[in-house]
């Protein structure tokens, strides 16, 4: 009976339960990254679902280098997230500033195709 808890408790992440749904996770958020990518849908739907993605990754590696458990001193889903949040930031910054770059009046100052210039 001992030996069962033993092998349940030291199961690898990987061939686990929540290995398994956890990386079964990381595939739909992918593929529907790659299909909004393909559908060309607005930016902030691909990007934040390529956080996601990056999110859920970075957690299945924790799990399977097992730093949860060998970083005790560490509070480390705030690292993971304060990492994701930094590269948020600098993905947010990146895609503002090709907005203006493209786009330098703003989107509030075009007038509509149909009106027509008086002269």
């Amino acid at each position: 009976m001992d030996t069962v808890k033993l092998k349940i408790k030291h199961r690898p992440f990987c061939f686990s339960v929540k290995g398994h749904v956890k990386m079964l996770r990381l595939a739909l958020t992918a593929a529907s990254m790659t299909f909004f990518i393909i559908a060309q849908a607005p930016e902030p739907y691909i990007v934040i679902t390529g956080f996601e993605v990056t999110v859920i990754f970075f957690f299945i590696i924790l799990y399977i280098l097992r730093l949860d458990r060998l970083m005790k001193w560490l509070f480390w889903p705030l690292l993971v997230f304060a990492l994701v949040a930094a590269v948020c930031c600098l993905a947010d910054g990146a895609l503002i500033y090709r907005k203006l770059l493209f786009n330098p009046s703003g989107p509030y100052q075009k007038k509509p195709v149909h009106e027509k210039k008086v002269l």
